[in-house]
Formats: C-alpha cells, structure tokens, sequence
C-alpha cells in the first residue's frame, strides 16, 4: 500500500524513462507523460523491469543480479517535470543537482541511477552525484508503486491503518503529528526516569566518592604550574652551597674585591686599555681597539654587578625551606597518582567533578520534575490517541462505504468492506488503535480479515478500490501497478481498467498487464517486443497509435494479432472503453 502523508497532484509527471542493460533488456526508451499508461507484451519480453527499473531509479536496493548478462553494468535514466516550487524543487536544489526551467513553472528534473557488475550503486540528481537516500527520500514523494508484494503488505494491520489514515486526511495528520512528538517526549522522559530510579545507589555511591574525591583536591588546593616551580625551586635549593662557589669564583675572577689585585679580568682590560690610548697618539688605527676595550670594561663591569646580585639574593638558609618544599611535592605526587593523572588534569576533574555533583545532588529533585513532565505529556498523549480515535472511527465508516460502492463497480456487487478500529492498551508512535479491514464476500456471510478472506484478484480489487477512493483525498502523482489485475478477467478486467482510467484524471498511472480489457482503456499503449535472440532494443519498445493497438490487443485476447475476428473485437473493445471511460 502507499506510505502515509500528504503528497503532491498530477503536476509531476515523469516524462520519460530510459533503460540499458537491465534484465533481459538491451537498451529501451519509454515515452510515459500524463495520463494513463499500459505497457503490454509477451511473457519474458520484460515489462516487468520497467517496475525494476524505477525501482531502483528511487532508491531501492541494488541487486547485480537483475543486470543483463555480461554487461558491466546497469543504468536508468527519467525524466521528471515537477513544479518549479515545492519540497521536492528544494530537496534537489539543497542536493546541488539543477534543475532546467520548462515554463508555465514547471522545471525539468533528472534523475539516473548506474548498478555495476562488482556491486557498486552510483546516484546522480540533476546532473550531481548523490547519495542514494536522496533518491529514496524523492521517491518518496513521487511515486507510489503497487505489485504482487504490495498486496501482500494490504494484509497486514500496519498497511491498512496507513491507508485509513491517508483518507482521513489533513485533520487526522495534524493530530497524528501532534501524538507522535508528545510520544517521542513522553518516552525519552520515560527513559530518564526509569534510569534514574532503577540506578538510584548506583547514583548515590558515585555522588559520595565524588564528595571524597573533591574534598581531598580543595584541601591540597593545588595550583596550576605549582608541580614545575616546585621542582625547580627544590633543584636551586639542594644544590645551594655549589651555586655560591661558583658565583663567588667567577665574581673574583672577573672583578677582584681588592685594589692592589689587578688580575682580574676587569683589571686586565683597564690595563691593556690605557697601554692601546698611549699608543694610539702615534697611530690612529689604534683608535677602534681602545674603545673596543673600553666597551669590555663596561660589559664585564655589568658582569660582575649581576654576580654580585646573585650572590645576594641566595637564600641564606635554604635548608628549612628546602624541606617544606619536598613536602609539598610529596603531597602533590600522592594527590595526582591517586587520581591516575597529571596535576592541570587533577585541577580539571575538581571543576568536571563539582558539576557531576551538582548534577547527582539534585536527582531528586529532578526525579519529582521528570514525574510531573511525564504525567502530564501522558495526559496529553491520551487525549491526542482518543482523539485519533475519533477521526479513525469517522474515516472508518466513510472508508467503507466508499470502498465499497467501488467494489460494486467492479464486479464484486454482493461484496462490502468493513474497517474496524479497536482500541489497545499499549500506545505505539501510531497511536492505541488497531485498524483492521474486512471483507464481507457477500450478503448475510461474516466478515474476514483480508489476510484470511480474499483471493489474490480481490486483493488486486481491493486494493485498486483503495486507491481510488483514498486519491480524492490524498493525491499521489504517479501510480505504478505492476500486473495489479492479476487473478481477473472478463467484466472484472473491464472494470479494473475503468477505475485506472478514473485515477489517471487527476494522477499519472502507469500498469504493467496482459489483459487487454485494461490495456484498451490507456491513453498510452508501450509494447514490448521480444526479438528472436531474445533481446530487448531501443527499437523493441512500440509507442502504438490507431491499428497498431487494435493488432496488440488482438494478440491478447486470442494470440493471433492478423486475425480478423480478433481485430474486430479489439476495436470493438477500444470503442467500448474509449465509452466507458467518459
């Protein structure tokens, strides 16, 4: 069945669909446009892959093994006219793909997708690749495709609340957009109090070691750096009486304390100094060097006056000190191995710590708001599922009725439809309610789940039913019916082609069929012609006018397409659905 939702009219239209190498097909072109589209050929010709193909054009999986023998791969091509504004307009814009201005607002999309022998998919939309989401997620808004499993999906419950919900229309999708956020609330608050509960020890353990843990930190009261000064305090001070030697040495050698003493270094140049400006009188080269020796003078001058700072600033008794100092780092060592990290990464778990705290001391409190907060999305989400309820209920009785008179026209006279909706315990995103649709085949008899009750051709018409009364409300753009009038015939096959034509007014459809009762409705007969070798060429794909549909339908209603009996029942056929359709 077709996915909830609201969706766009008969304004997108795929123009066109290109295939190469897929199945038994070689290469093919398809002209589609509006309307009502049948395509029609022998079995095997490959009418079948057409559904593939757009299959795999919006998104669903690949599989190498629908590519043609030998080939390396496999490609789809369409091409989509589509308004020129609209959630789809913009999903291809947001992908980077372009779009080709076609007038009156609408614009030209194209989509392609690539299968490769070794497996590999490769998505392009409007001329850029894409993820092949960004297919799914149009295909989505596209195209709805019905085939033999989509029948098989009409019998579960989920597939029949859709549809109910589909004809309900806009009111019912506003409320259900409603219930599903409160749900998600409700749930996600649900959780948090759950976990909050259940791990209640475990919650309250974590907050006491974090007390203890925290309480160790602030008492040291670590500061960031301090490990490293430390270290480096504690280097100058255990290797205090060598430092002042040293700087007492190289304090002597450069200034000497004593007048008389003028083998120093400062000595020295004050010397060599006043021999260089004696001499310099009798050669002026000489002038450079003595003032080189004077600007050494100055530098070991300011030497030894940083030297003699230094030596004043050791600390006269660093023993004391020293000791503290070890201490201190003892202490910090301890701290950070208890905590399996450095010291900045211990000051960090103080901060991160205090708000886990902050957070765990106010469990209970957060407890008694998360109550509050899911009592009351609770209330809300109750009103919202009766209120669905309500609207499904309504829907229901209309859905039947309508259904119905459908089936009515569709040589199921003495049939009728009943929806039911029960109401659940348990609430799901969808709700509390179970929809289930039966079929009551005729009068006086009791109604069945479609599951239990209906044949593979009155699925196909029930469905199809479906379908139609559900596009009143709910329009798709484009049908996909992939041999949906399986299992009838005669006037049912009459009838089935009737509603397509009815749901091609405001859709386009496109039915893959061999019944010639529903292919004379079309306003667009394709077939597909099987060559000898059993390939499928460019060529192979028949767009038939006039005479040409007249010998296609002759062919299968009695298999000859030149006999004259046949011919004369097809046209009759065409005139009596050319009536029919209105």
């Amino acid at each position: 069945m077709a996915r909830p939702g609201r969706r766009r009219g008969p304004d997108f239209v795929i123009e066109e669909l290109s295939i190469r190498d897929l199945g038994v097909i070689g290469e093919a072109r398809l002209p589609l446009g509006p309307g009502f589209t049948a395509l029609t050929g022998e079995t095997g010709a490959g009418k079948t892959m057409v559904v593939t193909a757009l299959g795999l054009l919006l998104g669903e999986r690949a599989d190498t093994q629908v590519l043609r023998r030998g080939s390396a791969a496999a490609i789809v091509d369409g091409h989509w006219l589509i308004p020129e504004r609209g959630s789809i307009a913009t999903r291809v814009v947001d992908a980077g793909g372009e779009l080709d201005a076609a007038g009156d607002g609408v614009v030209s999309l194209l989509l392609s997708r690539s299968v490769s022998a070794e497996g590999r998919s490769r998505a392009v939309v409007g001329g850029r690749s894409t993820p092949v989401g960004v297919l799914n997620d149009l295909g989505r808004e596209l195209v709805v495709v019905h085939g033999q499993a989509d029948q098989v999906r009409l019998r579960s419950a989920t597939a029949q609340r859709d549809a109910l919900d589909r004809f309900a229309g806009d009111e019912l999708a506003g409320v259900l957009d409603d219930y599903q956020e409160t749900y998600r609330r409700w749930q996600a608050g649900q959780g948090e109090l759950d976990v909050l509960v259940a791990e209640g020890d475990r919650r309250s353990r974590e907050a006491e070691d974090l007390r203890v843990a925290i309480a160790e930190i602030e008492a040291v009261n670590p500061l960031r750096g301090e490990d490293v000064e430390l270290a480096e305090r504690a280097e100058r001070l255990g290797n205090l009486e060598e430092l002042r030697q040293a700087a007492a040495s190289a304090h002597e050698l450069v200034s000497a304390q004593s007048t008389e003493d003028s083998s120093d270094v400062l000595g020295l140049l004050d010397t060599a100094r006043r021999q260089m400006e004696r001499m310099a009188g009798h050669d002026p080269a000489l002038v450079p060097i003595v003032d080189a020796l004077a600007s050494a003078s100055f530098a070991v001058t300011e030497i030894s006056a940083q030297l003699s700072s230094y030596l004043g600033g050791l600390d006269a008794d660093g023993a004391n000190e020293l000791e503290a100092i070890q201490e201190r780092r003892a202490l910090l060592t301890a701290l950070t191995r208890k905590h399996d990290a450095n010291l900045d990464e211990t000051i960090d778990f103080l901060d991160v710590g205090s708000s886990r705290l902050l957070e765990l001391d106010n469990d209970t409190d957060r407890i008694e708001r998360l109550r509050g907060e899911v009592a009351g999305d609770r209330e809300t989400l109750l009103a919202l599922a009766d209120r669905l309820t309500g609207l499904r209920t309504a829907a229901a009785q209309k859905l039947a009725s309508e259904v119905t008179a459908e089936l009515s026209a569709l040589a199921m006279a003495d049939a009728a439809i009943v929806v039911e909706v029960a109401v659940q315990p348990d609430h799901s995103l969808a709700g509390h309610d179970q929809v289930t649709i039966l079929l009551q085949p005729h009068k006086g008899a009791e109604p069945r789940p479609l599951g239990r009750g209906a044949s593979g051709g009155e699925l196909s018409r029930v469905m199809l039913a479906i379908e139609v009364v559900i596009a009143g409300s709910d329009p798709v753009p484009t049908f996909i019916f992939d041999e949906v009038d399986a299992g009838v015939g005669g006037a049912s096959a009459i009838e089935i082609g009737r509603r397509l034509a009815r749901l091609a007014r405001s859709a386009q459809v496109i039915v893959v069929t061999h019944l010639p009762q529903v292919a004379a409705f079309a306003t667009n007969h394709l077939r597909v012609v099987k060559s000898t070798d059993g390939e499928i060429t460019a060529s192979s794909v028949q767009q038939l006018h006039g005479d040409e549909r007249a010998e296609e339908l002759a062919r299968m209603l009695s298999g000859l397409a030149d006999s004259e009996s046949g011919l004369a029942h097809a046209r009759e056929l065409l005139e009596a659905a050319q009536e029919l359709a209105g």
